[in-house]
């Protein structure tokens, strides 16, 4: 009997896709599910059931309890393993687990890894058995270690597995995901222009097997769905190998460049390994060409054009579930930013979950990443020890960093610490060291480091930043203007940044009368927070040797030992609240000023009842003139200021209820906005 040719067609054609797909990885998330108990709970039925993010400090460390849990954790999961696996490879990738994590498999321990901040990988091939259910166990100690960054901390350090966890299936020959859970393709910009772009794409290859395979490497940049430049490398894997580099460059010619936020534009980078002609494996990568340079007197500059760096600081944690974050948390925080108009961000203290890495590539914000290599600030005890296991753990955290971000375009500046101190234990040496071990790692990218005083570690990095708080730990804002123009007078040839500067507010907090506040008190009002940033933003903003300037802090953030302003346990210097739900005034204030949507925001609106019957009504605005009504009375009319601020000076007021409105432009360009306030 014949058969139809066209249905068996069909058939063979069905197959070889159905063989094809399963060749390529499958990367499976296996975050539901989970069971948690902690290590001190060992009698029967004490575990309870977690999903991932999940972290065991959402409720201690941000109830202000100072003493919050920091011990081990332990989490337990079934895995079916089917049996249509055996001949692939399995890995279990964690994107971060805080901060020592030890996994056993079936009962035996496969690995440890020490950091809380890092993605980490363990093939587990050979370690589970195939058809049946595979017991996972994940040990997470957020204790304090004195050999694993950071020591110490203006933050909580909130224990658990607060980031996804993969299961990742390869063939046997396949992109190794085993150097330092890296992609397994690294994308070096050797030399970039605007008329041309030479790049190194150095991949990783892995081989499982006892023998030698010969294998093609297939690389295409992509603009979209089209294919812009394809290349194919033959090689010869070699038996039983976790990483083994191949290099192959490529030029593009009058290449679109990433260019911040004005045109984030990123090619895709995508690796093929074939064997016989078939699929084994693939990783995309993002490829956002652009060069950069800082100059001690001018600047930062993007692509040969000046660019001034309006950047804020952010923490990876928030109201109610810790540091245990979700896509749609950092997808907040980015439109947040993006809305006040920021352009840079420094990630701090420690590299953040890679999906934010992501979103600074895709809205062109330019972004400092930092190993946690954190000082005392004002507190006691040190971010130092000089013994060896230290020092290994922050070159492998810096290893860890480098090579898991490499490739993201935003990235421009590569972190080595914090305020850290020079006596007792002194790190110079091995800042030193770590800032050679960074160039080494990445020759394309500058160094920078935040410090907060005098001395040799303000002279390592290739870039230097301090924490200033002008007008809120003492002085007064005009200090700030002293000192950077003493400093850089001083040192011409340091290329100089604030990498912090801020003032704590809280949004209960109202006072009629404008009057510095003392740090540490359950005191900390609005109008003073609004009244620093004015003042320092418009000092950095007047000096263009300051290459960049990050706000401290974008959100208030957990601080579990703090007790001062409205509630201990937090760290209000935030311009949004810790829930992301308000927006202070000095938010508004930045709004005005780095972003050209047209605007007016009417300050000090919480400040409802009132006690002196003259008012001063200040202003936001980036329009060309705006108008001051009371009561339906126009009061004034004044052109913004340089740094767009109106303040209409001894407004009357009225006894009882009083309807203040502010209107900016003209006809359908008007823009208003309108609060009440109460004379009492």
């Amino acid at each position: 009997m014949m058969k139809n040719p066209i249905k068996t067609f069909a058939v063979l054609v069905a197959a070889t896709l159905s063989m094809q797909a399963s060749a390529q990885r499958e990367d499976k998330l296996i975050n539901n599910d989970w069971s948690f108990r902690f290590s001190h709970q060992v009698n029967a039925g004490q575990a309870h059931r977690v999903d991932l993010p999940h972290t065991w400090n959402a409720q201690d460390a941000l109830s202000a309890k100072q003493d919050y849990k920091r011990g081990t954790g332990n989490y337990t999961k079934k895995i079916f393993v089917c049996d249509q696996w055996r001949g692939k490879r399995l890995f279990l990738r964690f994107e971060g687990a805080n901060s020592v994590s030890n996994v056993f498999v079936n009962g035996k321990h496969i690995g440890e890894h020490r950091g809380g901040y890092g993605a980490f990988i363990f093939e587990i091939t050979d370690k589970v058995e195939y058809g049946k259910d595979n017991t996972l166990l994940v040990r997470v100690n957020n204790g304090e270690q004195l050999d694993v960054m950071p020591l110490v901390g203006d933050f909580n350090f909130y224990g658990g597995i607060y980031r996804d966890v993969h299961l990742l299936l390869t063939e046997s020959l396949c992109i190794s995901p085993l150097d330092y859970a890296s992609p397994g393709v690294y994308l070096t910009q050797r030399r970039v222009t605007d008329k041309q772009a030479v790049v190194c794409a150095r991949i990783n290859l892995s081989n499982g097997t006892k023998e030698a395979h010969r294998a093609v490497v297939r690389l295409q940049i992509k603009d979209g769905e089209k294919i812009v430049h394809e290349t194919e490398k033959e090689v010869v894997m070699a038996p039983d190998t976790d990483v083994q580099p191949e290099e192959m460059e490529f030029v593009l010619q009058n290449p679109r460049l990433w260019n911040g936020r004005q045109d984030p534009f990123m090619y895709q980078a995508v690796v093929t390994l074939l064997k016989d002609g078939r699929e084994l494996d693939k990783v995309v990568q993002p490829l956002g060409l652009r060069y950069y340079t800082v100059d001690a007197d001018r600047g930062f500059f993007l692509n040969g054009r000046h660019l001034p760096l309006r950047g804020v600081c952010r923490h990876q944690e928030r109201a109610e579930v810790g540091n245990a974050l979700t896509a749609e948390h950092h997808q907040e925080d980015t439109r947040i930013m993006l809305d006040m108009g920021v352009n840079a961000i420094r990630l701090a203290h420690y590299p953040q979950a890679a999906y934010m890495y992501d979103l600074m590539d895709k809205h062109g914000i330019v972004t400092w990443a930092e190993i946690p290599f954190v000082g005392p600030g004002g507190y006691a005890d040190k971010g130092f020890v000089d013994q060896p296991s230290f020092r290994q753990n922050g070159r492998e955290q810096l290893k860890e960093m480098i090579r898991q971000h490499y490739n993201h375009p935003s990235i421009c500046f590569w972190g080595l610490f914090n305020e850290l101190k020079e006596h007792g234990d002194n790190p110079v040496e091995y800042v030193k060291e770590l800032n050679e071990l960074a160039h080494n790692e990445d020759k394309t990218r500058l160094t920078t480091s935040a410090s907060n005083q005098d001395g040799d570690l303000n002279f390592i990095t290739d870039l230097i930043a301090w924490n200033r708080y002008d007008g809120w730990y003492g002085a007064t804002p005009a200090t700030l203007a002293v000192w950077l123009d003493a400093t850089h007078k001083r040192y011409p040839q340091i290329k100089i940044a604030v990498s912090e500067y801020g003032a704590g507010a809280s949004i209960y907090h109202q006072q009629d009368s404008l009057v510095q506040t003392v740090p540490g008190s359950r005191w900390h009002p609005e109008n003073w927070q609004t009244e620093y940033h004015i003042r320092n933003w418009q000092i950095i903003d007047e000096r263009p040797y300051v290459w960049g300037s990050f706000v401290w802090n974008m959100f208030d953030f957990g601080a579990a030992h703090r007790t001062e302003g409205d509630r201990p346990g937090i760290n209000d210097k935030g311009l949004v609240t810790h829930d992301r739900k308000i927006k202070k005034d000095a938010y508004y204030f930045y709004r005005a000023n780095w972003n050209p949507e047209p605007m007016v925001y009417i300050a000090g609106r919480r400040n409802v009842n009132r006690v002196k019957p003259l008012a001063d009504v200040q202003v936001f605005s980036n329009m060309e003139e705006v108008a001051l009504y009371v009561n339906g009375r126009m009061c004034g009319k004044m052109k913004p200021d340089s740094i767009n601020v109106c303040l209409f000076r001894e407004v009357s007021l009225e006894k009882g209820v009083n309807y203040i409105e502010v209107r900016a432009g003209r006809g359908k360009q008007q823009l208003t906005d309108r609060c009440t306030w109460i004379l009492q």
